[in-house]
């Protein structure tokens, strides 16, 4: 019988960890205090725009896209 309440009590808090990650926390609203709702937009669009630029940097760095070109127009005997 122990076992089965020590099984019902890990469900239960794996639950309510659950639930509470996933709880709406307020991500919804763009704006913080003494922010109007388009400065709070404009914030939001310029970090999301930040982001994918280093993401876009991070992959060219990784695929090497990042160096210059060592070929040459020039003939090499």
């Amino acid at each position: 019988m122990k076992g089965v309440s020590v099984f019902v009590c890990k469900a239960i808090l794996v639950a309510v960890l659950w639930f509470s990650a996933f709880l709406p926390c307020g991500c919804s609203s763009y704006e913080q205090p003494g922010e109007t709702a388009a400065e709070g937009r404009r914030r939001h669009q310029r970090v999301a725009r930040i982001n994918q630029q280093e993401m876009m940097a991070d992959i060219d760095k990784a695929l090497l896209l990042d160096r210059p070109s060592r070929l040459t127009d020039k003939r090499i005997p």
